[in-house]
């Protein structure tokens, strides 16, 4: 028989607390910081100092399950009676368990339904870190696991039912929320489901059968790749842009009133010329002569313009991701192999798997001039280095990137809405693979996909490849050539009669005329089939017996047979006659 009972702990006396005795108890009396009165027993801790005992809120089930194990649960309940009830259904459920009637895996289930879904979802995050997912990855999880309880009221693990979620997921459609970011706390949701399965939290998935979302027909945030030519405006704007901001000329907000105000010349009344493709160099050059007297501040301007264009020409010729990029290290580059490459730790890849990725020959020489120039300005032990950071990618590098477009004149939308960001320089690495010739299975394995599908359609921008320039490879079917050739072909091999050549101007009667001598039979030419109206009177007067022979025949041998019956015909006295033509066919 099992019983309820409340815990109990022991605090530290809180300073202030007035003892006395109750009952022959010690007690101690104080206010808490809300104000309120309480009241606690006194006893001693092992040390001898006084504590005072503290009771739990809500009662503690004791029994002992199905396994024949004492346990003791939680019943969640601030009344005694409420709290007998619960222990009554625990002991219920473990004499299931010893009659067999249930397993102790649904047992275990049972347990959980009354559990705060907040407490297994907390356990379930710690499930993910323990995997080794991303800081990124966790945060985002615990944001979309807080929503979806929140706006769906998901307390205990009974109120996670498909009606409700498809509900959510069509308030935040009608709302606008992209079919991607729709199916992201779907999936969420569902990660967790299935955690609860494999955990007997559950047992069965029950969002397993709702539907995701079509993101291709709800797309909202499309790339498009860069071409050669803004690819070397980029670098050369990003090289430039930092010097130049020192540079930059003022001008009045609004010129009219610019006399008018005279000598006052607040902030708000001027502001910067924006830069151009143009007005740069300019720019450059009056910021180094505002800064001639501090060399220094110039030469770290100078470097940060250097990092950027290198950070852009290592992520377009490489294909890394952003955060790829920033987890590289100095130690992870080996540029004085005879084939240069970077080593991507599989902690710090998207797939966990780690690559080596290798380098062309003219981007390592300039991340060795980096390194190099990093080592000089490296204030510390050469072991140590090594685990210097290649690059100091900021987090605000999409922001960078769209001042950078913005002076290289370089439109972030095209007509079509495709944008340009930092993830867009990967899929300008996969549109040049394929532009280069490169093939699918190997611009699959440099961009380091596991579906070749991935590489072509999603990375790799068709309006950048020279289909025309693809057309013209093919080889010439030209018509009036290949007619030419046959005629050629069949002139060699005496073949050439059964060719008819008509103008398509030519009348009906024409075209008989030429269709008959190109099918006639010629004297003296075998295989040819000889049929007159007289043979085909002997044919038609000639025994049956005779005429299923020469049905059976090949039509080039029944014309002797023929002749041979009406010389037979002839010797028994029968009124048949050679005809002319026949008397000239036995004559030749």
């Amino acid at each position: 028989m099992g019983s309820v009972y409340k815990k109990t702990a022991t605090k530290p006396v809180p300073s202030g607390a007035e003892l006395f005795t109750r009952n022959g108890q010690q007690c101690a009396r104080w206010r808490s910081a809300k104000g309120k009165a309480k009241t606690a027993k006194v006893t001693s801790g092992k040390d001898g100092t006084l504590r005072i005992v503290v009771e739990s809120r809500t009662y503690v089930a004791k029994f002992r399950d199905g396994s024949g194990l004492i346990r003791e649960v939680s019943t969640r309940c601030r009344d005694i009676d409420a709290a007998r009830a619960v222990l009554a259904r625990f002991e219920r459920q473990a004499e299931l368990v010893k009659s067999e009637v249930i397993s102790p895996a649904e047992a275990t289930t049972a347990d959980h339904q009354s559990t705060p879904v907040a407490e297994h979802f907390a356990a379930y995050l710690v499930h993910q870190r323990s995997n080794g997912v991303s800081a990124r990855h966790h945060r985002d999880l615990k944001r979309i696991g807080a929503r979806m309880m929140n706006e769906c009221g998901l307390t205990t693990l009974r109120d996670i039912r498909p009606e409700v979620v498809e509900r959510w997921l069509v308030a935040r459609q009608d709302e606008g929320m992209a079919a991607r970011t729709r199916n992201i706390h779907l999936q969420a949701v569902k990660g967790f489901c299935k955690w609860c399965v494999q955990t007997d939290r559950l047992s069965v998935n029950p969002l397993a059968r709702v539907g995701k979302a079509d993101e291709r027909s709800d797309r909202r945030r499309q790339r498009r790749a860069m071409t050669e030519t803004e690819l070397v405006t980029l670098l050369r704007v990003a090289r430039l842009r930092p010097l130049a901001e020192v540079g930059r000329e003022t001008m009045a907000i609004d010129a009219s009133n610019a006399e008018a105000r005279g000598k006052r010349r607040k902030r708000s009344n001027w502001t910067y010329n924006p830069l151009t493709l143009e007005s740069i160099p300019a720019a450059v050059e009056r910021a180094k002569d505002r800064l001639a007297d501090n060399p220094m501040h110039v030469e770290e301007l100078v470097r940060l313009g250097k990092e950027r264009a290198l950070i852009y020409k290592t992520l377009i010729l490489t294909g890394l991701r952003r955060n790829e990029l920033a987890s590289l290290t100095v130690a992870q580059l080996d540029l004085d192999a005879k084939l240069p490459f970077v080593i991507l730790n599989a902690a710090d890849e998207k797939s966990r798997q780690g690559s080596t990725l290798p380098l062309r020959a003219d981007l390592a020489a300039e991340l060795g001039e980096w390194v190099g120039l990093k080592r000089k300005r490296f204030q510390g032990q050469s072991d140590a280095f090594g685990c210097e950071r290649l690059f100091d990618v900021s987090d605000s590098l999409g922001k960078i990137l769209d001042r950078d477009l913005a002076v290289a004149g370089i439109a972030k939308a095209d007509e079509r809405g495709r944008t340009i960001d930092v993830h867009a320089l990967r899929h300008t690495f996969g549109t040049l693979l394929s532009r280069g010739g490169v093939s699918p299975r190997t611009a699959q394995a440099a961009m380091r996909h596991s579906n070749i599908d991935l590489t072509m359609n999603t990375y790799t921008d068709p309006r950048l490849l020279d289909v025309h320039a693809a057309m013209n490879a093919l080889p010439s079917l030209a018509l009036h050539d290949c007619l030419a050739t046959e005629m050629q072909t069949l002139r060699a091999t005496g073949t050439d009669d059964d060719v008819v050549t008509t103008s398509s101007a030519s009348s009906p009667s024409a075209d008989s005329k030429a269709f008959a001598p190109g099918f006639a039979p010629k004297a003296g030419q075998k295989g040819q089939n000889v049929s007159s109206p007289d043979h085909l009177e002997l044919v038609k007067e000639a025994p049956p017996s005779t005429r299923r022979k020469a049905s059976k025949t090949r039509k080039n041998t029944w014309i002797p047979k023929i002749i041979g019956q009406k010389q037979k015909c002839s010797r028994e006295g029968s009124n048949l006659q050679p005809s002319a033509s026949e008397a000239d066919a036995l004559s030749n």
